[in-house]
């Protein structure tokens, strides 16, 4: 087995190519002479020296199969195939990462150019990217990029960075286009670049904007004919551009809106959107009076941080999941989609509660339930045990935090069916209250088949000696509670 220094020396005589990666944009400058002697300009504030060593070790590993410090491996890092090497430095996504990978050997420099396929730039990866210039930025992505062949996946996420020009924007795009299946695109340009108009009638399957805006949407001749996930934020964009941008999306699947800039016409105060295919839909932090879906395959639709007048969903009863945090919606109407929902998960939800009791007990396909910090007009209006039990005969999991009162507490446990299939339970208090020990109880009674508890306990900010009292309390009666019950796992969370 040749010793570490002879075969540093080996690399003294090689013949390797020369980087033309953009090493010193990424903070490196680095100069390699065998034995050791490395001169380095910023590389320990952007990766530290053990890194650095590890490349030159890796560096031996590559060529031999022997790294300096264990001797002999059993797998020679030569012989792995380029096409290896590719998926592995794909694996990083980060350019930074897979820059300094890509300089261990010649080897790996092939990779990077025909193998690489996927590539991200993100200035929450590394903030020296806020550093740089625009033009340096532009440079940087530039040189990255076109020694590249084939990425499939390519992210650009530039937040707090100076606008960059169109014109290297779109010779990215346009580089990639032919091969590119995921962009997640978050870059400020100027002017602004037309995303669908560069990326459309190609084979984009998952597209990520951030960020800009999208207008004149021409179903004519812009196309996605293999899209299935598009995903909106802080975009702006008119209400009659977003349902036209699904028209041309027939394989669209996944639909993200979060905090999107809708532009709504005089003559058009009621946003529709239709999609025969659409699956998933996430909507947050937007505000409109009518909100109408039309999407007959929908499995799962999230509403967060959303003010509604009127929501409608129109399809054929293929909703399984609904969750809905943080939202004010005087009237929602989800039709004949209750009969298949398998998880209902409430929070901070306002609405008129015995519609929407009335909805979700016809689910008695329900596994999970959810009812977190709901907001009643009337204490009678909790859902109580005998209603969960007969409504919902197949849950497993049972989620619950009410502001506990003695009529609560009276309502909620009235009734004498068993919870038979509940194995999770999940309880809380939003104020903490003497009477929450008794409502555990009552619900241990009713689920003879529980493995899990967990109580989660929210404590007061400006607490003071009778609420330390009150906790200690608490806990040590819910202590005695749960010892009755060997066979359920106990968790406390406090917050």
């Amino acid at each position: 087995m040749p010793d570490e220094p002879s075969l540093r020396e080996s690399f003294r005589d090689s013949s390797e190519p020369e980087l033309i990666f953009p090493t010193k944009f990424f903070g490196l400058d680095i100069h390699l002479d065998f034995p050791i002697t490395a001169q380095i300009s910023g590389f320990e504030a952007f990766c530290g020296m053990n890194f650095f060593c590890s490349i030159i070790d890796i560096f031996c590993f590559c060529r031999s199969g022997i790294h300096p410090a264990i001797g002999q491996a059993t797998v020679v890092m030569e012989n792995l195939p380029v096409e290896v090497i590719g998926n592995i430095l794909s694996r990083l996504k980060a350019a930074r990462d897979v820059v300094i990978a890509s300089i261990t050997c010649k080897k790996w420099q092939e990779a990077w150019r025909k193998h690489l396929h996927s590539l991200s730039f993100d200035s929450n990866d590394w903030p020296e990217y806020r550093d740089l210039t625009a033009s340096k930025l532009e440079i940087l992505i530039t040189q990255t990029i076109f020694q590249t062949r084939g990425l499939q996946s390519l992210s650009i996420s530039m937040e707090d960075v100076d606008e960059f020009s169109a014109a290297s924007v779109i010779a990215w795009l346009m580089y990639t286009r032919d091969s590119l299946h995921r962009l997640n695109y978050n870059v400020k340009t100027k002017p602004n670049v037309n995303i669908l108009e560069k990326c459309g009638r190609l084979k984009l399957e998952v597209l990520s904007l951030s960020h800009t805006s999208i207008a004149g949407v021409e179903p004519s001749y812009q196309k996605f004919p293999c899209l299935r996930s598009l995903s909106l934020s802080y975009v702006s964009i008119s209400s009659l551009d977003l349902s036209l941008l699904l028209t041309i999306c027939p394989k669209i699947e996944s639909l993200s809106l979060i905090n999107p800039d809708v532009a709504m016409s005089e003559s058009q105060a009621t946003m529709e959107l239709t999609s025969p295919s659409l699956k998933d839909i996430h909507i947050e932090a937007i505000s409109l009076d009518k909100f109408i879906l039309e999407a007959d395959s929908l499995e799962s639709l999230n509403l967060r941080d959303c003010t509604l007048e009127y929501f409608e969903l129109i399809g054929k009863g293929t909703l399984k999941v609904l969750k809905i945090d943080d939202v004010s919606v005087h009237d929602l109407d989800i039709g004949d989609s209750i009969g298949s929902l398998e998880v209902v998960d409430v929070s901070n939800f306002t609405i008129i509660w015995p519609k929407f009791y009335q909805m979700i007990s016809k689910s008695t396909n329900m596994r999970r339930l959810r009812l977190w910090g709901p907001v009643f007009d009337d204490e009678v209006e909790v859902m109580d045990l005998e209603t969960i039990s007969v409504c919902f005969p197949r849950l497993s999991h049972l989620s619950l935090r009410y502001e506990l009162g003695e009529s609560v507490l009276l309502h909620g446990l009235q009734g004498s069916s068993s919870l038979e299939n509940v194995i999770v339970l999940e309880l809380g208090w939003a104020v903490i209250s003497s009477l929450f020990s008794e409502w555990v109880a009552g619900f241990l009674e009713r689920c003879p088949r529980l493995k899990k508890l967990v109580i989660f306990g929210v404590i007061s900010e400006t607490r003071n000696a009778d609420d330390y009292r009150m906790l200690a309390d608490l806990t040590t009666s819910l202590v005695h509670l749960v010892r009755k019950y060997a066979q359920v796992e106990v968790q406390f969370e406090y917050e």
